[in-house]
């Protein structure tokens, strides 16, 4: 019997899962061109039905495609650009690079096709009457044509076409330069002393490093689980150079990996698009879409946060300064690669915390039943393991959730550790967005979390900081936002929303994390089984808001960099390194050295999606902390607060003006004071949506 491309088919697995293990390698490019064929397809018999366009006949024939047949490139895609970034290899980068090209000519092309714009410019005029989550799928699709370019002459179009291919090519070449730049480098070590003040689990880790790599001794990488423990502890000071210095210069070196240019063409072909649809530039177009509104309201709040939080950051960076100098001199230059060495003595010292403390309470499956246990409290969903379900690596996890009625909800895939062809960072993805078909049926979502979390060694289980919780719950928070989806039509379904409302749900999680009812739950010593003491979470509570000015500051100068790039109006050609200090310097509070680079390898302004919207970090933590209150006010595991933030934000997608949504669950907009609060820093400004 001749096989038949798993992706052409449905997949016969249990809630229609990837069948990962039934995928070659050749499947995807004849994929992905049967995809585009199907696609064509639909689009010539849209735009040559003679019957009068209408909403029903014209925007739903996608949205209604109940066998998936015309589905096939949405599938395919998903499958293939997860796997890019969480299990890549050097084929499938190279088909990375030939098929990204073919793929945006695709997109161009329908949303360049002028008979197919006309049907949706006929509906987007004169339609019946429709519903407001039917009224949101038509805005969105009309202004996603003009947004494309679809009001443009011939001219423009092709100039526009050209840009937008070109600007696809430069994103994935940034993202491949940068994945090989940063499992390029490893320092390995030989000698014990080198080992000095690190602590046993990061020795262990970095010997399992070098085992699994066939070297003797201690191998550390620039992966978060490796670098940052390494800064945080280390004694030696040469050393924490040499690793901040080979994470700070990546992808600016004189190679084949070097971003510069990528950065340079990236920003110059945005604001080019730009301007030929007619907006002064790059951050114009994206803002008009987010709930910023213009960059004037973005600026306001990076201000407002830099005059709120600076004099707090001086005086935290003067504090690490006064404790290097006792110890090292009254001439000792505090640097960069010090500022995680001192900031954990200082911490030990103001509060006697530590992250290692903590390790031994949070072994990660009891920490896993503690996040899914969270979703239970507040949502009354459970989590089921399932080995039938394919995953696309050993090191993955696939479960099934269930409502709390007991209905199936959606299957989610945890991969929690670094690995050689992962991308860094975390993330939540889809493999399956949720919609109801036009027979009723509720299409569930299967929904993917991937970290870089602590790994298990020879010795011990994988043990995780209180940071590595937090990122934890963070993206379960967006997953939470994913499965919890419960839209009419897939493209307006869970995450779908205005960027800077996405990190919201996500946001609002991390908040659990140093609650003690919370912490209650799972934190355990994994050797004897004794809770946390309450001793220590006091101490976690204490110390909260050790350098709130300083994260705050760096985050708010990542996003002065991000506007600074997407608010030029001429074209960019200054060199990045000088041009990127200048741009963040009104938020900085540390030595800035000559040769590091952030812009290099900054993938979520770059290649992430979010250029000109960076600030959408800040934005949305304004929202979680005025969101938590609420939790904080009833209870944090009060059901009647969960249940109202589901329906009216988890569950409801894009289907709604974001900030309608929000006060709906709030009761009014939000204001910067709940943040200021909880940071301990207080000061009274409304946020404008």
């Amino acid at each position: 019997m001749e096989r038949v491309n798993p992706f052409f088919h449905q997949y016969n697995t249990p809630h229609d899962t990837v069948p990962f293990n039934d995928i070659r390698m050749e499947d995807y490019e004849e994929a992905f061109m049967e995809g585009i064929r199907r696609d064509n397809e639909l689009i010539d018999k849209l735009i040559n039905n003679p019957e009068r366009p209408t909403f029903d006949n014209t925007l739903l024939n996608n949205e209604d495609d109940e066998e998936g047949y015309y589905d096939l490139l949405n599938r395919v895609s998903s499958v293939f650009f997860n796997l890019l970034s969480a299990e890549t290899n050097d084929e499938m980068d190279t088909l990375a690079q030939k098929i990204q090209p073919i793929l945006t000519q695709h997109a161009n092309d329908v949303r360049l096709n002028e008979k197919l714009f006309e049907r949706h410019k006929a509906v987007h005029r004169h339609h019946r009457k429709l519903t407001p989550e039917e009224k949101c799928l038509l805005e969105d699709s009309y202004q996603g044509f003009v947004r494309s370019g679809a009001l443009l002459d011939k001219q423009r179009k092709e100039q526009l076409r050209q840009l937008t291919e070109e600007a696809g090519v430069c994103s994935l070449k940034f993202s491949q330069n940068l994945l090989k730049e940063n499992k390029a480098f490893t320092l390995l070590l030989t000698k014990e002393e080198e080992l000095d003040g690190l602590p046993d689990t990061v020795k262990e880790a970095a010997a399992l490093a070098a085992k699994e790599e066939g070297k003797e001794g201690w191998l550390f990488t620039l992966d978060f689980p490796s670098y940052s423990p390494f800064l945080t502890y280390s004694t030696n000071r040469e050393l924490r150079r040499q690793l901040y210095m080979a994470k700070n210069t990546e992808c600016t070196h004189d190679n084949t990996e070097n971003n510069m240019e990528v950065c340079h063409r990236l920003i110059n072909l945005r604001r080019e698009m730009a301007q030929l649809l007619g907006y002064n530039t790059y951050a114009d177009y994206v803002l008009k879409h987010r709930m910023a509104s213009n960059s004037r309201n973005v600026y306001r709040l990076l201000n407002q946060l830099i005059d709120a939080y600076k004099p707090t950051a001086v005086k935290e960076i003067k504090a690490l300064e006064k404790m290097a100098r006792k110890k090292e001199g009254k001439d000792f230059v505090l640097q960069p690669w010090d500022f995680s060495y001192y900031a954990h003595q200082l911490k030990l010292k103001k509060f006697n915390l530590d992250a290692e403390m903590l390790r031994p309470y949070f072994e990660i499956s009891r920490v896993i039943e503690g996040v899914f246990g969270l979703a239970n409290r507040l949502y009354g969903l459970t989590f089921k393991e399932n080995p039938e379900i394919q995953v696309y690596h050993p090191d993955v996890k696939a479960y099934e959730v269930f409502d709390k009625d007991g209905s199936y909800l959606a299957v989610l895939y945890a991969d929690f550790h670094p690995r050689k062809g992962k991308q860094g960072g975390a993330w939540m993805t889809e493999y399956q967005g949720q919609w109801i078909d036009k027979k009723g049926k509720n299409v569930r979502p299967h929904v993917s979390l991937v970290m870089n979390l602590s790994k298990p060694t020879e010795e011990r289980p994988a043990l995780l900081t209180l940071g590595e919780i937090e990122t934890f719950l963070h993206e379960f928070g967006h997953a939470l936002h994913g499965m919890l989806a419960n839209t009419r039509f897939e493209s307006l379904s869970g995450t779908n929303v205005w960027w800077d409302f996405v990190e919201l749900p996500s946001q609002l999680m991390e908040n659990f994390a140093v609650e003690k009812e919370f912490l209650r739950t799972f934190a355990y010593h994994y050797q004897t089984g004794e809770p946390l003491p309450d001793e220590l979470i006091e101490r976690i509570r204490k110390s909260r808001n050790f350098m709130a000015g300083y994260n705050c500051l760096r985050q708010v100068s990542f996003g002065l960099l991000d506007m600074a790039y997407y608010t030029l109006k001429e074209p960019f050609n200054e060199e990045i390194i000088g041009f990127e200090k200048r741009a963040w310097q009104k938020a900085t509070v540390m030595p800035q050295l000559p040769d590091t680079c952030m812009t290099v390898q900054f993938s979520h302004i770059m290649a992430g999606g979010y250029a000109a919207g960076y600030y959408s970090y800040k934005w949305a933590e304004v929202l979680d902390a005025d969101a938590f209150s609420v939790f904080k006010k009833h209870g944090i595991f009060n059901t009647d607060t969960a249940q109202r933030f589901r329906d009216c934000i988890l569950s409801k997608g894009g289907t709604e003006h974001p900030m309608t949504l929000y006060k709906r669950f709030r009761g009014g907009e939000p204001t910067i004071d709940a943040l200021l609060q909880r940071n301990g820093i207080k000061r009274n400004n409304k946020m404008k949506g």
